[in-house]
């Protein structure tokens, strides 16, 4: 039995490419790691070695340095003394030979015990010291998550999960219920560009542990005296991310011309995602690849806004001399969500009962539209100084961060609020527990008493739980004097996690 295994795995080439991804088990370290570790180095290490869920999940869109964290978190490992046998890492984007496999999952862990941990997964976690299994790009691998909870149950593991599909993880849920704790790493923080560009080194404002903060009034105006005490730092770094986006490969290669960042994530994020995490549907359908080039193409022309159906179905229409209906197009948007490439943010529920309105588009980096688009619309306000003609541009690109930058915080409701009747509209409702937080963009240099009459009509409105509201502006001026509302630039709230 165990030779026949055995033989089906080299057959396959398989052996050779996991021994390869785990060359510690040859006392060899893992090369090229750089010395930078991403906030989520610390929690996500807590939850795999000491969590109370068996298996925990890292998600984020592509390039964003998902498996550099993986590989950073091995190495600390084994740098304190963990025995190598222990760990097993598998990477399911380099692993072709899996489809002759029944249960790849299953049947790599048990040659692992065999052929390298030498006891049986029980036996290990019954010493005291059990695998840890680390498990990259797992939405490729179908019925990962039945397999993963057999291991969890029976061989009592320990796993770290990363993936670029929030469809195909979430997919995973129902079967691991109880046992999988998610963290959720976009691109980079600012104070993250900071520290790769060599600015400054910065703890974070909102540590990850917990949403309750978000509730107290007082949190909002520390953020604020905050970002003024740290005004350097944080001027500094918002001009390298509107330069150049927050993808760790942009800010990383400072001195490469943008030109060549702009095709690399262009090859290696959106068309990565489109024709390789997209491209094949449940039972094997295929899906439209330039159908979903040009939805994304739109989501990128109308970012920060909130486009009609009427309005998709015309542009593409036109764009590709096709009668394409709006279900359609709506599931392809759900999609590109699922890549976590952008944000499809619903209308509240709350007093939507007979008609929802559109949902608004956030893009995960404004970057990712000046590749794709080849627009470069800056944020910075001394280089908008100079381009006013971009200025409603750019305050809709502010609108996305600030959407995008709440959405990827797990736990936090995020909604937009669309006019209705004499009710104005309010760019973002966060709801934490029973509580709304009204969130209002203004990224223009003046602002006047108009520009928070949505936030005062939210906040007015004593069903709605809202005893304060933020505006978020360009500068450090304040926006309002009414002392409901805490104005906040976005540079400082961006410096919040």
């Amino acid at each position: 039995m165990k030779e026949t295994f055995l033989f089906k795995l080299l057959s396959s080439g398989v052996e050779t490419l996991v021994r390869n991804a785990n060359p510690w088990w040859r006392n060899e370290r893992i090369a090229d790691l750089p010395p930078i570790r991403r906030w989520a180095f610390s929690p996500v290490r807590e939850s795999l070695v000491n969590g109370l869920s068996a298996a925990t999940v890292l998600r984020g869109p592509r390039q964003i340095g998902k498996t550099t964290l993986l590989n950073q978190l091995i190495q600390s490992l084994l740098d304190e003394g963990c025995d190598g046998q222990r760990l097993l890492r598998l990477q399911f984007d380099d692993l072709p030979g899996l489809k002759k496999l029944s249960m790849p999952l299953v049947e790599l862990v048990e040659w692992y015990s065999q052929n390298i941990l030498g006891k049986t997964l029980n036996a290990a976690a019954h010493e005291g010291k059990p695998v840890l299994l680390f498990l990259d790009e797992v939405q490729n691998l179908a019925d990962w998550a039945p397999q993963l909870k057999h291991l969890v149950d029976i061989g009592r593991v320990r796993a770290l999960v990363t993936g670029s599909s929030a469809l195909r993880i979430e997919a995973g849920r129902d079967s691991l219920a109880g046992r999988i704790t998610t963290f959720e790493m976009g691109p980079l923080l600012l104070r993250e560009i900071a520290e790769i560009r060599g600015i400054d080194r910065l703890a974070p404002y909102f540590p990850p542990n917990g949403l309750g903060p978000l509730k107290q009034k007082d949190f909002w105006m520390g953020l604020r005296v905050f970002g003024e005490k740290h005004k350097a730092l944080r001027q500094a770094a918002f001009t390298a991310f509107s330069e150049r986006g927050a993808y760790p490969v942009a800010q990383a290669h400072g001195a490469m011309p943008w030109e060549k960042i702009a095709d690399f994530l262009n090859e290696t994020v959106v068309r990565r995602a489109i024709q390789h995490d997209l491209r094949m549907g449940p039972r094997g359908q295929k899906r439209d690849e330039h159908l979903l080039e040009e939805v994304f193409r739109l989501a990128c022309r109308y970012i920060g806004q909130t486009p009609s159906q009427a309005l998709y179905l015309d542009e593409v229409r036109q764009a590709m001399n096709a009668n394409i209906g709006w279900q359609r197009i709506a599931s392809y948007l759900r999609f590109l969500d699922g890549t976590l490439l952008i944000r499809v943010i619903e209308p509240l529920e709350l007093r939507l009962k007979r008609r929802r309105g559109a949902a608004k588009i956030c893009l995960c980096d404004h970057a990712l539209r000046a590749a794709w688009l080849q627009e470069f619309v800056p944020l910075a306000p001394e280089a908008l100084a100079a381009t006013p003609h971009l200025a409603d541009l750019a305050g809709h690109l502010a609108e996305s961060a600030v959407g995008y930058f709440f959405s990827s915080m797990i736990g936090l409701g995020v909604a937009h609020f669309p006019e209705r009747g004499a009710e104005p509209e309010v760019d973002f409702v966060l709801t934490v527990g029973e509580q709304r937080i009204p969130v209002e963009v203004k990224y223009r240099r003046r602002i006047d008493h108009t520009d928070t009459r949505g936030l005062r009509a939210f906040v007015e409105k004593s069903h709605y739980n809202a005893p304060f509201g933020l505006l978020v502006t360009q500068t450090d001026e304040a926006g309002s004097d009414d002392p409901r509302i805490i104005s906040l630039p976005l540079s400082s709230l961006l410096l919040m996690r």
